[in-house]
């Protein structure tokens, strides 16, 4: 489903893997195994739209024409620390990406982002980049990322979260309405911790079970 810049999955694999992974029953090793399934498959809808080239190629019988990735290469940006399985994920399917990794963690009293690491490949302004985390929920995180992307001249950019929560997206298209935004769910709402509801609790916490 599109709602202008806003790419729902409704694919029962990733619709099956979602619900499971929402369960409080499902233990960290699971759960890091699910997050790195629905990045995998979420990639392989992202990358559904990439152009391509004909090449010739000869199998064991004969030449034929075939078609190969073209355009843009990827960079794959994980917001660390959560963000770091679907990199395997997607890294798995598309393992030529290079991969920068951007430090964000959202204190708790103001809830505002704070940048503390950030690396990225030094042709990142010429590859489209592909930012990853579980959850998209105040948005902030998700903005000083797209905000750090672009100061290194990066000009295409999508996002892509499992679950995401209305006042994340608004807040991600408010700064920047040229990102595309590539999600399994829209959930309810935040609350007042800033955790999408229903959701599916710290995503960090349950994949390296830290709680």
């Amino acid at each position: 489903m599109t709602t202008g810049k806003v790419y729902i999955f409704d694919h029962p694999l990733i619709l099956h893997k979602l619900t499971i992974l929402r369960d409080k029953r499902t233990g960290h090793k699971e759960f890091r195994e699910l997050v790195e399934e629905l990045a995998m498959l979420m990639a392989f809808e992202v990358t559904r739209s990439h152009p391509t080239r004909e090449v010739e190629v000869e199998t064991p019988l004969a030449k034929m024409k075939g078609r190969s990735i073209a355009g843009q290469e990827i960079a794959v940006v994980p917001i660390l620390r959560a963000g770091l399985a679907m990199e395997v994920g997607v890294t798995r399917l598309i393992p030529t990406a290079r991969v920068g990794h951007v430090g964000i963690y959202r204190d708790p009293e103001s809830l505002e982002p704070v940048t503390y690491y950030a690396k990225l490949p030094v042709d990142i302004a010429e590859r489209e980049a592909m930012i990853v985390d579980p959850m998209l929920a105040t948005g902030g995180s998700i903005v000083a990322c797209i905000d750090a992307l672009k100061q290194r001249g990066c000009r295409t950019i999508k996002v892509m979260a499992i679950i995401s929560a209305p006042e994340g997206i608004k807040k991600v298209h408010d700064a920047h309405p040229d990102v595309e935004i590539y999600t399994a769910a829209v959930d309810s709402h935040l609350n007042d911790h800033g955790y999408i509801v229903p959701g599916l609790g710290d995503a960090g916490d349950r994949l390296f079970g830290t709680k």
